[in-house]
């Protein structure tokens, strides 16, 4: 199971990637855009997520992906930690959503982590 020590390893071995705390909580970063935030007691992670893929996630898997209150009008999704099968999966989530908040130049600068997917 991952954990939030697993979060930090993979956010910030990713281009550009900076860990600040904002509201209380671990934030991540890519060029100064957040892509991914440690609510929850460090228990889950919050990330960009296309809204239409977003509820995809959650009615699909509710007992991983949930959408906090407070970011329904965004395209955030939060994901439970100890939901996730493996460090592959959070690799994924977190590739996922740093694509979403990266700018050009990073993107066409590292071509292996694919194209953003996001808005």
């Amino acid at each position: 199971m991952p954990d939030a020590e697993d979060v930090r390893r993979i956010a910030l071995s990713l281009p550009d990637t900076t860990e600040k705390i904002a509201w209380s909580m671990p934030t991540f970063r890519v060029a100064g855009k957040m892509f991914a935030t440690l609510p929850e007691d460090e228990t889950s992670i919050a990330v960009r997520c296309p809204k239409e893929e977003r509820d995809e996630l959650v009615m699909a898997e509710p007992e991983k992906f949930w959408i906090a209150d407070h970011e329904a009008q965004f395209a955030w999704v939060r994901a439970r930690l100890a939901a996730l099968e493996d460090e592959d999966e959070l690799r994924d989530i977190l590739a996922d959503s740093w694509r979403q908040a990266a700018p050009p130049r990073l993107l066409d600068a590292y071509p292996e982590l694919g194209p953003a997917t996001g808005d």
